[in-house]
């Protein structure tokens, strides 16, 4: 049985390897999305041309209830542009705050859809809270793979390995390519912190201990963030860091910060924030790998919203 501690120890020794090979490391373009401050990521293999694309981003305009595809067009657009072939559709987790863009590139691009296993667990949550019914599958069958913990892949020459991160949710998972770890909704810049924990399923100390697990990786291992909000006094986004970094220098986390203290600091920080605006549909068409729900007998496809719900 994989235990946590070989799942770091088999990561820290890819990250070397990669490090020391530098023809190994991933190539990476990052595509920032301004109206969900998220930023998809495509990873490639210069070699072999192999590509995985991580947290796509589907436009969606709540006001009038439509999608709408010019965020993952631009993702086409640069792999076909490089002649790149895509092996993973890849969600680190099922997203509160944007609508997962991967069925479309699915369709545009091939490759297999795949999130961290746990995804069952949030399924189970959210279907219960939505009132989903018996058509909704609680088994993950809505993806194509469900990683597990310390579980090693690759892209032609470049090492992989999945490594499970709850906290944020009970399924976050963060995804090492070479020297390159994305780590989804975790850590954020050193400037801004950590993510909330307090969604169902969330849990600070559950967070506080992924961290650590991220932050033991060799320090020049560079983390590539799911999101950035430009902290006070920062005038660019940014989305690239280092274990080295955040060790050093992050608001939440940084070295010397105990479990206890980072929990009063969460569970306080998370009592004033607000829910993501884009929640209820995102939550919904996420945990069903990116489909919305089933069209009624009119053809049309419905968000629930709850009311006044416990």
């Amino acid at each position: 049985m994989t235990t946590p501690d070989l799942v770091l120890e088999t990561a820290s020794a890819q990250v070397a390897r990669a490090r020391e090979a530098k023809a190994k490391r991933p190539s990476i373009a990052g595509f920032f999305d301004e109206a969900t401050n998220t930023v998809s990521y495509v990873i490639h293999d210069p070699a072999s041309k192999e590509a995985a694309i991580i947290d796509s981003v589907l436009d969606y305009d709540a006001a009038a209830g439509r999608t709408s595809n010019g965020s993952a067009d631009l993702i086409v657009e640069y792999v076909k542009a490089n002649d790149l072939d895509v092996r993973w559709l890849i969600e680190t987790h099922a997203h509160a705050d944007h609508i997962s863009a991967a069925p479309y590139l699915q369709e545009k691009l091939g490759g297999k859809l795949a999130i961290g296993r746990e995804i069952i667990r949030v399924q189970e949550v959210f279907g219960k809270l939505f009132n989903a019914g018996s058509d909704f599958e609680r088994d993950g069958s809505q993806f194509d793979h469900l990683f597990k913990d310390g579980e090693t892949f690759a892209l032609g020459a470049i090492e992989a390995i999945a490594v499970h991160v709850p906290g944020h949710t009970p399924a976050d998972y963060a995804f090492i390519f070479g020297d390159a770890a994305f780590v989804g909704d975790t850590i954020f810049m050193p400037d801004f912190g950590t993510a909330r924990a307090d969604f169902p399923g969330g849990d600070a100390r559950q967070l506080y201990k992924s961290i650590q697990r991220l932050l033991s990786l060799p320090e020049d291992t560079r983390l590539f963030l799911c999101h950035d909000y430009k902290a006070p006094g920062r005038s660019e986004y940014a989305w690239e860091t280092t274990v080295g970094q955040q060790r050093r220098e992050n608001v939440h986390v940084k070295e010397g910060t105990t479990e206890d203290e980072f929990v009063a600091m969460r569970t306080a920080r998370d009592e004033t924030l607000a829910m993501p605006e884009l929640i209820m549909p995102s939550v919904q068409i996420n945990i069903r790998g990116g489909h919305l729900p089933e069209p009624e007998d009119n053809g049309v496809s419905y968000i629930k919203i709850p009311v006044n719900a416990v």
